[in-house]
């Protein structure tokens, strides 16, 4: 992910290299440079120009200082509102309930039931939590079964109602469960669909009346670039959710989603989920990210 990102900055960079000052003729050819290599991580046109007119404005009001280059300069510039661009700082989950209600949310195929799992192996092992999972999607085909098989990899309870089709009222049992045997994390798996419906909508938002969750996730598949981004806008309409999870990050995926998110739902990314194996979760560093797709971190860390 971001590899293409990551070769076109550097490219645009080097435009500055040997320059002896900047100038707004070096910026603006650089910062052309910079907003072509985002619009083609697929990064919203207006977030893309807003981004590269903010760095404009900081690189033109810089002293360079004698012992570095103009490059470096803009480098660290363009560091510095990536790190902004994608929430400044890390989020943590609140999990100061007893038990802590936790609603993932999202489309079909967007990689819910695998985060639901991999996120209780992570409050079990770096939160001390014991949780339940909660099988709330009762119409995709061994949905329950996928999780059940998940959750034995970690040994993870999981509660489940097979003859049960009202999954706002087996949400509300599993709480009540969870209270009676001593579960501290409740974890509740909804139902996707392909595409966003009234229907799926108005169920989502019963459960999180039934359950009153202490977070809600909504799962976002990473690969789908500004698709993710204008789903994340309506869900955050009718759920107003608590934080981002961008899933498949290790797939062919041009990034656009995780640059753009935050700046259209104003909510953070928490999470971010690569690869199938139960321990494959990050907590979200927007400045780790940033020297990610930089490349660069020796140079940021150096102005």
């Amino acid at each position: 992910m971001f590899e293409n990102l990551t070769d076109k900055l550097d490219r645009a960079f080097k435009l500055l290299k040997g320059q002896g000052r900047i100038t707004e003729i070096n910026v603006a050819e650089t910062l052309k440079d910079v907003r072509k290599a985002l619009l083609d991580a697929d990064v919203n046109y207006k977030i893309a120009k807003n981004f590269t007119d903010t760095i404009k404005e900081k690189a033109l009001g810089q002293k360079i200082l004698t012992a570095i280059q103009p490059g470096q300069m803009m480098v660290k510039i363009v560091h510095d509102e990536l790190v902004d661009l994608m929430g400044g700082g890390k989020e943590d989950i609140n999990l100061k309930a007893n038990p802590s209600v936790i609603l993932v949310a999202g489309l079909q195929g967007s990689g819910k039931t695998t985060f639901a799992a991999k996120l209780a192996q992570y409050v079990k092992t770096k939160k001390g939590k014991n949780p339940l999972l909660v099988a709330g999607d009762i119409y995709r085909p061994a949905a329950i079964e996928q999780l059940k098989i998940l959750a034995g990899q970690i040994d993870v309870s999981v509660y489940s109602e097979e003859d049960n089709k009202d999954p706002v009222k087996i949400s509300r049992a599993a709480v009540k469960h969870a209270k009676m045997q001593g579960h501290t994390a409740v974890i509740i798996d909804t139902a996707g669909r392909l595409a966003i419906d009234e229907l799926m909508m108005k169920e989502v938002a019963a459960i999180k009346d039934a359950v009153n969750p202490h977070e809600i996730l909504f799962v976002v598949d990473a690969m789908t670039g500004q698709d993710a981004v204008n789903t994340a806008r309506e869900f955050n309409e009718r759920l107003d959710f608590h934080g981002v999870v961008l899933t498949k990050l290790d797939g062919d995926t041009r990034g656009g989603a995780a640059l753009s998110i935050k700046t259209v739902v104003q909510k953070p990314i928490k999470f971010v989920s690569t690869g199938e194996k139960m321990d494959a979760l990050d907590v979200f560093y927007p400045e780790r990210m940033a020297d990610r797709i930089l490349g660069m971190g020796d140079i940021v860390s150096l102005v």
